[in-house]
């Protein structure tokens, strides 16, 4: 697509998104989010993770009644995303720091949930500490058509024998839209973010080989990358590294759109460190999404779902989010990462 044809397009689509804000009642809604977990665990030892400390014997005193009131508590979340917007909730889920397969399927089956019927995506990850990402999907709006792990190669870095969380790859159908996932969970700012910075750049990479050679094919593919990035959207992980872009007048085709670097230049962002904000958790569109045309799915909106029950509310960290543990102490929170949402939108 000539350049000038589609910076038209994406005037277009700012005046046709100003037009939505008014009024939704003529277009489907469908949320896409990214949630951390934080340590979902099961309570049982498996002898090839370093998952001790998430037993009942272990430093968490990980009993039965924390796992559950931990399932709630996420249950409780998950049921609520996207909720104001569309009465279907979130459409699709990535999430991170999820230990096997079982905790999904607890996790699905909870009553707060359980009557979407979502299901998942999983694969088992190189990861030592044995945390995995993920993807929840409602089969109402999704179909999967093929999935796999692309295997993330950091053995230079010594970190943990070189072994990090592989990146889930999903294609699928979104309610007539072919689209492909990319959910990551890059390595963390471990040792100093200076130092483990080229970490998190090999990481992009993974996912930038397979977004080219979609995008080489056709410019207008649909395809959403998302994750807990351990960088901001400024970093050059993200901007070098996926080649994101936080300004949407400046994505040409098959680029990448990051909405969450204006919540960040504002300083909101997803998670609390050294008393200020960081914004690890986002969700990234192709050019695809941006072209509003015909009766496909098109770019809304962006949300950091940061509600007061998910906050602390007193004390030090008064506002950030309130984490399963404090210590080793079960605190009966829900994450330490707050979730993100993407909207997107058709005529009915």
């Amino acid at each position: 697509m000539h350049i000038r044809r589609f910076a038209l397009l994406l005037l277009g689509i700012l005046i046709y998104t100003a037009g939505l804000a008014q009024d939704l009642s003529s277009h489907q809604v469908a949320a896409i989010a990214f949630y951390n977990f934080e340590n979902l665990f099961d309570t049982l030892d498996d002898p090839k993770k370093f998952d001790e400390d998430f037993t009942p014997r272990g430093d968490y005193h990980y009993t039965g009644a924390v796992y559950r009131a931990k399932l709630h508590n996420l249950a409780t979340v998950l049921q609520q995303l996207g909720r104001e917007i569309t009465p279907d909730g979130a459409a699709i889920i990535g999430t991170a720091e999820i230990e096997n397969a079982r905790v999904l399927q607890d996790l699905v089956a909870q009553p707060e949930i359980k009557a979407r019927g979502y299901r998942f995506v999983h694969f088992e990850s190189p990861d030592s500490r044995g945390i995995d990402v993920a993807m929840l999907y409602n089969p109402k709006y999704f179909t999967v058509l093929r999935a796999r792990a692309l295997y993330t190669n950091i053995s230079e870095s010594g970190e943990k024998g070189g072994k990090t969380r592989d990146v889930l790859y999903v294609t699928g159908i979104l309610a007539g839209d072919t689209t492909h996932v990319f959910v990551n969970h890059w390595p963390s700012r471990r040792g100093g973010e200076a130092a483990s910075a080229s970490l998190r750049t090999l990481a992009a990479r993974v996912s930038k080989r397979v977004i080219d050679s979609l995008t080489k094919k056709n410019p207008a593919t649909r395809i959403l990358v998302m994750g807990d990035l351990n960088d901001d959207p400024t970093d050059p992980s993200v901007t070098q590294g996926l080649g994101a872009k936080g300004d949407i007048w400046k994505i040409k085709p098959g680029g990448l759109y990051n909405p969450w670097t204006a919540f960040i230049r504002k300083g909101i962002g997803t998670l609390g460190y050294n008393d200020s904000w960081n914004l690890f958790d986002q969700i990234m569109l192709s050019s695809g999404w941006l072209q509003p045309q015909g009766k496909h799915w098109k770019y809304h909106k962006s949300e950091i779902f940061n509600r007061d029950f998910l906050k602390e509310k007193f004390g030090r960290y008064k506002g950030y989010p309130h984490r399963s543990f404090e210590g080793t102490r079960w605190i009966n929170g829900y994450s330490d990462h707050f979730p993100v949402i993407v909207y997107l939108v058709k005529p009915l």
